[in-house]
């Protein structure tokens, strides 16, 4: 059983207030690891808006985004007159919506980390990135390359690309950092503008150069995503993940006819 004290002690842990992340985006992210790794139970009290403040020294403001949008996803629910509680039945992380590949590949009890491989500003020069990017040869964009692992084996490879510009380029810095990938930048900033969101699949081996960064066999299969994600009608981001047998699954909700 977890006890209070570990629950507070997981909470009050300081943020890293030089990461470039958004606090709200901090905020969402500490309570909603709690919650996969079992620290807050299903069915538990949260804390309320001012307590959890005041552990995490951030404004009631900014912890009430950070519910609300848990709240939306159907982490937490709220019961009127009582306080908000971890729902007792958690939501798979799907593709339903637009989510960064470290949300979809999160797991109960397994934390999944990101280590930065390559941060990057260079000319285009692939059809892939022109076309996806809708840009011309030689525009300048970033390029952010992140090995993901769970539970210490690296699981995913991930390399993003976006348009460089003034509205993207103060994320890179926080892109450097390891908290986040850069999807998940783009949707702090940009919320519920970004989208709508593609996602296309395909097999094939790793090659060469991915083997490399994740340690594996360039002959290893893999599920190689391809997710691109618009706004207001101009492409955004265009990434190409690539998942290894033990990344797991991902989910698409389907509805009758």
């Amino acid at each position: 059983m977890i006890r209070v004290a570990d629950r507070l002690s997981f909470l009050s842990e300081p943020l890293p207030r030089d990461s470039g992340v958004p606090l709200r985006v901090q905020v969402h992210s500490r309570i909603l690891d709690g919650i996969r790794e079992g620290v807050l139970t299903p069915g538990s009290m949260i804390p309320t808006e001012a307590e959890l403040g005041r552990m995490l020294g951030v404004s009631r403001t900014v912890v009430r985004e950070a519910l609300m949008l848990l709240d939306e996803d159907g982490f937490i629910v709220s019961r009127r007159g009582i306080g908000r509680f971890v729902a007792d039945a958690l939501p798979q992380a799907g593709l339903e919506r637009i989510r960064p590949l470290e949300e979809l590949l999160t797991v109960p009890g397994s934390r999944v980390e990101l280590h930065r491989t390559e941060v990057t500003r260079q000319p285009t020069s692939s059809t892939f990135v022109t076309e996806g990017l809708g840009v011309a040869l030689d525009t300048p964009t970033w390029f952010v390359e992140t090995v993901l692992r769970r539970d210490g084996a690296a699981i995913a490879l991930s390399q993003e690309h976006v348009t460089a510009g003034p509205d993207v380029d103060p994320l890179i810095a926080a892109a450097r950092d390891e908290h986040a990938g850069l999807l998940a930048l783009l949707l702090s900033r940009y919320g519920s503008a970004a989208g709508p969101g593609v996602i296309r699949f395909a097999a094939g081996p790793l090659g060469e150069a991915r083997a490399s960064a994740l340690g594996a066999d360039p002959a290893e299969p893999v599920l190689i995503v391809t997710q691109s994600v618009s706004r207001q009608g101009v492409p955004l981001y265009l990434a190409k993940h690539m998942l290894r047998a033990g990344a797991g699954h991902l989910s698409v909700l389907q509805q009758g006819q």
